[in-house]
């Protein structure tokens, strides 16, 4: 692998290492202080509605200037909110409004981070090395979901949520550190006004069907899996140990990534997306297992056999945007993917504590999970998707035909 794509894999790695304190610091941090489902939801709901706020212009600015530079800076302003994070429970007070605001401020730098990593990724290794380069990425990504939670749940187990949060803020340093280093250069072309650039994001994506179903049916999918993720949460901090349940259900997740990105980087099928579309149901066994048999045990395994399916999803799916998106409207093409395919996850995210209260949290995870395999399945329905060739060749010149749009 190249240069800069080794500095990519180290700041990442920091920073990916980093997001596991946070995820376990958050639960833990809101839980502890008097909050509950409805203030963990909230928490989760304007952290994912920031995103989508921001993840389109992300999207144009991606395209526009140097992707690193735009990471850089994002990474500024995260370190910063989350440092700030870090001093309110550090202080000893518990106040929803700023953690809501604080999270504002981390989520808008990250909607702009997201599309410019994904303008910038392609450009670090040949196109005939894309997917063995995506499948490294979300290997280290899943070791890092294997030690880094481990570590994070006995760590804020031991010494409190606030040094959860410190050490995901020095993550966000070190990723700035390794992401200012890299040298190469995206071309970029003149620039038209930010309408006329979104649009001709969109037009990319209307005029690829296997595109625009994989982003309906994820949208379908984000429905539930907003519920899921607030309600699984209290499952594992209520019923199955707490900030260690937490933790080792992380550390499940990550090694059944590290199991998918493995399988990502070895397993070369020609009809790539396909085949990761026939993985993606697999995430419906993790929710299940948390209302049977509803042991620690069942869960980690079902975190394992879910998220391994996940990540191995996750590797076709870069590739194929990779190898069949122009790199000119990549930047908008990923920030649309991103905007549609999680727009309904605050949704989920608000409803999980309502809707537990009213049916239960055992049905409600029930359902939810039988959403995730119906719309995971769903996809495989569209003949594209099940068509697509991977070609390990530089994506084709964009669909629209006029320049100023692209």
């Amino acid at each position: 692998m190249t240069r800069d794509f080794r500095l990519i894999a180290i700041g990442m790695g920091f920073s990916w290492l980093g997001n596991a304190f946070q995820t376990v610091a958050l639960a833990v941090a809101v839980i502890t202080t008097g909050g509950g489902a409805r203030d963990l939801g909230l928490v989760m709901a304007t952290n994912i509605l920031t995103l989508l706020a921001g993840t389109l212009f992300g999207g144009i600015w991606a395209d526009r200037l140097q992707p690193q530079r735009v990471m850089v800076a994002s990474d500024v302003i995260r370190f910063a909110a989350t440092a700030g994070i870090a001093a309110m429970f550090a202080t000893g007070g518990y106040h929803l409004a700023l953690l809501c605001g604080l999270t504002v401020v981390s989520a808008a730098a990250g909607s702009f981070f997201n599309p410019a990593m994904s303008a910038l990724k392609p450009l670090l290794v040949p196109a005939e090395d894309r997917q063995k380069a995506n499948a490294t990425l979300s290997l280290l990504q899943s070791m890092c979901g294997v030690a880094g939670p481990a570590t994070a749940g006995i760590t804020v187990a031991a010494f409190g949520a606030t040094i959860g949060f410190s050490i995901n803020a020095v993550s966000f340093l070190a990723s700035m550190a390794a992401v200012a280093l890299i040298r190469v250069r995206a071309p970029r072309g003149p620039r038209a006004s930010a309408v006329h650039e979104l649009r001709a994001g969109w037009f990319e994506v209307r005029s690829r069907n296997w595109l625009f179903a994989n982003l309906l049916g994820a949208s379908t999918y984000h429905v539930a899996n907003g519920v899921i993720l607030v309600l699984v949460q209290m499952v594992a901090f209520e019923r199955l140990g707490g900030a260690h349940a937490i933790g080792w259900i992380a550390a499940a997740e990550g090694l059944g990534g590290v199991i998918g990105s493995a399988i990502g980087m070895r397993f070369r099928p020609r009809r790539l997306l396909f085949a990761g579309l026939l993985a993606l149901p697999l995430m419906s066994v993790w929710a299940f297992a948390y209302v049977w048999p509803g042991t620690l045990a069942a869960v980690m395994i079902g975190a394992v056999i879910g998220y391994a399916g996940l990540l191995f999803y996750d590797v076709a799916w870069d590739t194929s945007l990779q190898e069949n998106v122009p790199h000119r409207v990549l930047g908008r093409v990923s920030s649309w993917d991103y905007m549609t395919s999680f727009v309904a996850m605050p949704v989920g995210n608000a409803l999980a504590g309502p809707l537990s209260d009213r049916f239960g949290t055992d049905r409600v995870l029930t359902a939810c999970a039988c959403v995730l395999l119906a719309a995971s399945v769903s996809m495989l329905l569209v003949p594209g998707c099940r068509r697509l060739i991977r070609t390990g060749q530089p994506a084709p010149d964009p669909v629209h035909s006029d320049p100023a749009l692209v």
